[in-house]
């Protein structure tokens, strides 16, 4: 990989008419992550504490589920089995886009260029969604703690400022905030987990929410959703591999140490819900603290000072959350760039901190544009005044999970496929198993989740948002697909180059003996 300045680089025309840079704007800086920093920057995008305050809190009450630890367990070795073969590739792809690289060297750069389509929809609207429930947040902590009136939209805006600017400094700079902020609000949920635990309620250390016959009723497809959510963060580690000097070693292994502290983690956690509460009184307590129900029970157990910090830092959590997205989705327009899938100006990186500034710039002009558009519609007199940034969170944070569990699903395939072409399918059979059962769990997942999508946004039944969410998916999935067709068509070469990342570059910068 190039280590020159980015000054030096110099420009060719390709085939296809693509111009193709070589130098260090084509590459992202190798080096950048170890495995502390990778697993940092990942971890923070699962969001510890907005799961453990926000989904949990919203799976027992609204769904009433009490099985929610079960299913947490579930869940964990679903995407282990799904990490087992996606792990598999990351020792032979090293790509900012991965799941679009991944599925481009399995199914072709036609699927490739769909994929990369999804991953771009689907992670800016996880990115988005978190401003609305963010601005929501920080305007009841003034209203709770300053006694001042703060409209949402302007903590939202301030922050996608923000995290647009942090987004163009050097990652291993990244690392370390997103490092600090999930260290803290980890430290928080472990010790109400052992409060919990250690003062439990009236019945006791009791394992009753890790029974079978727990996971049954109306509301179980759509919890499944939930939590499917809450996991997602890990998949992201493969998309920094050319900024970890060792990428076939520190990305299989951030990834397994991501799945398996987020299960335990959650499943504790939830698990010290119950405790607390009591098994029997987990969902009517859930009903009628709904978002508050953490903080009403370590008020309890632990008092106000404690409380008070956890509000703060259930804030600073979500924001890391957010940075950690904005990173993701900076490198997947980079990547698609850098192949011709977009502009040639999102395949540069910044000068001075080798970060994809203008995918960064891409990022902080949408999440700009859709924060403003539901702060005009939270000016409307008329219906519930927090709509509109409940709505933001909800209905993108449920679009995003659906595209990425769809990806993922895909990914899964594509393991199989590209690895039974290589004529490897007898040395990898363990793994592509575990992969196609990964497959029809995540399959199963998607079509319940497309199933339910009403009750997942909070819509009533035959409410368009039902399906039009979902659609934009789909469209997502369609244009990207027209474009690999039209690119194998007018541009072979552009065509080919799917999937390769800067490996591509690389070699071409070796037939020109440069």
């Amino acid at each position: 990989m190039t280590t020159g300045s980015s000054s030096t680089s110099r420009a060719t025309t390709g085939g296809g008419g693509i111009s193709t840079f070589k130098g260090q704007d084509r590459a992202l800086r190798a080096d950048r992550l170890g495995t502390t920093g990778l697993l940092l920057s990942v971890l923070a995008a699962t969001a510890p504490l907005m799961v453990v305050a926000g989904v949990m809190p919203t799976t027992f009450g609204v769904m009433g589920v009490l099985g929610q630890p079960l299913l947490f367990v579930i869940l964990g070795a679903v995407l282990a089995l799904f990490s087992v073969g996606y792990a598999e590739m990351s020792r032979h792809v090293h790509n900012a886009g991965a799941f679009y690289a991944y599925i481009s060297r399995g199914l072709g750069g036609t699927a490739g260029a769909g994929a990369a389509m999804v991953a771009l929809v689907a992670y800016n609207a996880l990115q988005v969604g978190i401003y609305g429930i963010f601005g929501f947040e920080v305007s009841g902590l003034f209203a709770t703690y300053l006694d001042l009136e703060v409209a949402w939209w302007i903590p939202a805006l301030l922050a996608v400022l923000l995290v647009g600017g942090l987004g163009w400094l050097k990652i291993d700079l990244n690392a370390r905030v997103l490092g600090v902020l999930l260290l803290i609000e980890v430290a928080l949920v472990v010790i109400f987990d052992v409060a919990a635990l250690g003062d439990p309620g009236k019945e006791g250390l009791s394992l009753h929410a890790f029974n079978p016959d727990t996971l049954t009723g109306a509301g179980i497809g759509t919890a499944l959703c939930f939590c499917v959510a809450a996991f997602l963060g890990f998949e992201q580690a493969p998309v920094y591999a050319e900024e970890t000097s060792r990428p076939h070693v520190l990305v299989p292994r951030v990834m397994f140490l991501a799945i398996g502290g987020i299960a335990v983690f959650y499943t504790i956690s939830c698990w010290a819900y119950t405790v607390a509460a009591g098994p029997s009184a987990i969902v009517g307590t859930a009903q009628e603290q709904s978002a508050g129900l953490l903080f009403f029970l370590t008020e309890d157990l632990l008092g106000t000072g404690f409380t008070d910090v956890l509000h703060v830092l259930f804030v600073t959590g979500m924001f890391a959350a957010m940075l950690s997205f904005h990173n993701v989705v900076a490198r997947y327009a980079f990547a698609m760039g850098r192949e011709g899938l977009l502009p040639a100006a999102f395949g540069r990186t910044s000068g001075a901190s080798g970060a994809p500034g203008t995918g960064s710039l891409l990022q902080t002009v949408i999440s700009l544009v859709v924060v403003a558009a539901f702060a005009v519609a939270d000016d409307k007199p008329a219906g519930d005044p927090t709509a509109p940034v409940l709505h933001l969170f909800t209905w993108m944070g449920s679009l995003g999970a659906l595209g990425v569990t769809a990806l993922m699903a895909a990914a899964s395939v594509s393991v199989i496929v590209f690895f039974v072409r290589r004529g490897a399918a007898a040395a990898q059979f363990w793994r592509l198993a575990a992969s196609a059962l990964a497959v029809l769990a995540l399959l199963f997942i998607v079509v319940w989740t497309v199933k339910d999508f009403d009750v997942l946004i909070g819509a009533g039944p035959g409410s368009a948002l039902g399906w039009a969410l979902p659609a934009v998916i789909a469209l997502a999935l369609a244009a990207g697909v027209a474009q690999g067709l039209l690119l194998r068509s007018r541009a072979p070469e552009t065509h080919a180059r799917i999937g390769l990342g800067n490996e591509a570059f690389q070699l071409e910068k070796a037939a020109h003996g440069d």
